[in-house]
C-alpha cells in the first residue's frame, strides 16, 4: 500500500476514533439522566402500589439495583441494543476491570551472533551508552557461490531466433499473467462499532499505558540501539519484538501514548524481516520442485509457469523498491545488502532457470510421446517460457542451454 493512502487510512480512522469517543461520552451523560428517572418513577410505583411496604421495597429494591448495575456497566449502550448484547459487554467489562495487570517482565532479545551485545546506560556515572558498531556484511560464500553460477550464464542468440519465428508463424503476442488482486480492505466500521460497544476496552488501554511503561521503556530502548549484521538475525529479533508486545491490550493504540517510542524503525525492521522471509520461502519452493512424472503434462506446465508468475512478480517487486527501501534500512542500521542482485535475488533467478530446463524437458518429451494432437501448439508454449526466462535471467547456463537446443531440434523437425 502506498504511503499517502496508508496515512489517509490512518487518519480516516483516527477520526473515526475521536467520533466515538465523544459519542461514548454522551451516552454516559445520558444514562445518569435515566437512572435519575428511573429513581423517580421508582418511588412513584411504591405510592401507588398497596402491598405490604416491605415487600415493595424489597421488589422494587432488587430490579433498581439490578437496572443501575446493567446501566454503569454498559456505559457505551443506548438502552435500545438487545438484552444478549447488554449482557455480552456487561461479562467483557467485568473480566477486564477485575483482572488486575501487573507490569510486564520482559524476556532478554536474542542475542546477535555478528554484533556485540547490546550496551546499557551506566546508572551510577549516567553516561549514554556507546555508539553500537556498525553492521557487518554478509556471509561471502553464500554471494560468491552465487555470483560465480551466474557469471556462468550466457545469452542464447538462438532462442530470441527461435522465438521469433514460432510466433510469427503463429501470429499470436506472448501472453503475461494478470496482476493480482488486491485484497479487500478491511471495514473500519465493523472495528469502530465494536470499540463502541465495549468502554472497557478503553479503560484496558489506560491500565497498560500507566502500568507497563517501564516495559515499554526497555523496548524501546533495545529497538533503538539494535544493529543486526544480517538479516536472520533481524527476524528473530523482530519475532522477539513482537511477542513481547503481544502482552499489551492493543499495541498500536497503547504505544501511540509514548512519543519516544521508535516506531518508523520498528515498522522497517518488520518490513524487511517479512520481505526477506518471503524471498527465502520462495526459494525453498522453486529448489524442491520436482516434475512429477505422473501428472498430466498440462497440468506440470501450468504448475511450473504459475511458480514462474509467483517468482518474476516477487523479484521485480523487490527491485522497483530496492533504492529506496535500502537507504531508509542503512539510515536505520538495518541489513540491507540481502536486497541486491548478488544476494538471494541470485539464487531465485537460478532456481527460475531451473525451472526453464523442467519445463523444456517436460515439453520435448510429450512430443516425442505424441501426447498431444496439437504438437505445434505445445511446441509454442515451450519457446514461449524459455524467452521468458532467458530474458529474466540474462542468458543460459550449460545445462539449460542444452535443454534449449534439444527442444530447438524438435520444433525444426
Amino acid at each position: 500500500m502506498p504511503k499517502e493512502e496508508e496515512d489517509t487510512c490512518e487518519s480516516l480512522l483516527r477520526s473515526k476514533l475521536e467520533a466515538s469517543l465523544q459519542r461514548i461520552s454522551f451516552l454516559e451523560m445520558e444514562n445518569e439522566q435515566l437512572r435519575r428517572e428511573n429513581a423517580l418513577l421508582r418511588a412513584q410505583d411504591a405510592d401507588r402500589r398497596s402491598t405490604p411496604r416491605k415487600k415493595t421495597q424489597a421488589f422494587v429494591g432488587s430490579i433498581s439495583s439490578s437496572q443501575e448495575k446493567q446501566m454503569y456497566q454498559t456505559g457505551t449502550d443506548d438502552g435500545l441494543q438487545c438484552e444478549n448484547s447488554i449482557s455480552r459487554t456487561e461479562s467483557f467489562g467485568t473480566s477486564v476491570a477485575a483482572r488486575t495487570r501487573s507490569p510486564r517482565v520482559p524476556n532478554p532479545p536474542p542475542s546477535p551472533k555478528s554484533s556485540s551485545p547490546t550496551a546499557k546506560p551506566s546508572k551510577e556515572t549516567g553516561l549514554p551508552p556507546p555508539p553500537p558498531p556498525p553492521p557487518l556484511p554478509l556471509p561471502l560464500s553464500s554471494s560468491r557461490s552465487s555470483c560465480k553460477s551466474i557469471k556462468a550464464v550466457r545469452r542464447v542468440p538462438e532462442v530470441l531466433e527461435l522465438y521469433r519465428s514460432m510466433t510469427r508463424k503463429e501470429g499470436k503476442s506472448d501472453t503475461r499473467a494478470g496482476s493480482l488482486g488486491v485484497p479487500a480492505a478491511t471495514s473500519a466500521r465493523e472495528m469502530i462499532g465494536e470499540i463502541e460497544n465495549r468502554s472497557a476496552y478503553l479503560l484496558a488501554i489506560k491500565s497498560d499505558v500507566e502500568t507497563q511503561a517501564e516495559f515499554i521503556s526497555f523496548l524501546t530502548r533495545e529497538v533503538e540501539n539494535a544493529a543486526h549484521g544480517d538479516i536472520s538475525e533481524v527476524e528473530a529479533f523482530v519475532k522477539w519484538l513482537d511477542d513481547e508486545l503481544s502482552y499489551l491490550v492493543d499495541e498500536r493504540a497503547v504505544l501511540k501514548h509514548f512519543p519516544k517510542w521508535p516506531e518508523k524503525k520498528a515498522d522497517a525492521m518488520r518490513e524487511a524481516a517479512v520481505g526477506y522471509r518471503e524471498l527465502k520461502n520462495l526459494e525453498g519452493e522453486l529448489f524442491s520442485f520436482r516434475d512429477d512424472k505422473r501428472q498430466p503434462t498440462s497440468v506440470s506446465l501450468k504448475r511450473m509457469q504459475a511458480l514462474q508468475d509467483k517468482l518474476e512478480r516477487s523479484v521485480h517487486n523487490i527491485e522497483r523498491v530496492r533504492e529506496s527501501a535500502s537507504k531508509r534500512y542503512r539510515d536505520l542500521k538495518i541489513p540491507w545488502q540481502w536486497m541486491l542482485d548478488s544476494g538471494i535475488i541470485a539464487q531465485l533467478k537460478l532456481g527460475s532457470m531451473k525451472l526453464a530446463k523442467e519445463y523444456m524437458n517436460r515439453v520435448v518429451t510429450a512430443v516425442k510421446l505424441d501426447a498431444f494432437s496439437d504438437d505445434e501448439e505445445v511446441m509454442l508454449q515451450g519457446v514461449r517460457f524459455a524467452y521468458r526466462v532467458h530474458q529474466f535471467i540474462g542468458g543460459f547456463d550449460e545445462e539449460c542451454k542444452h535443454a534449449f537446443q534439444e527442444l530447438r531440434k524438435v520444433a525444426c523437425d
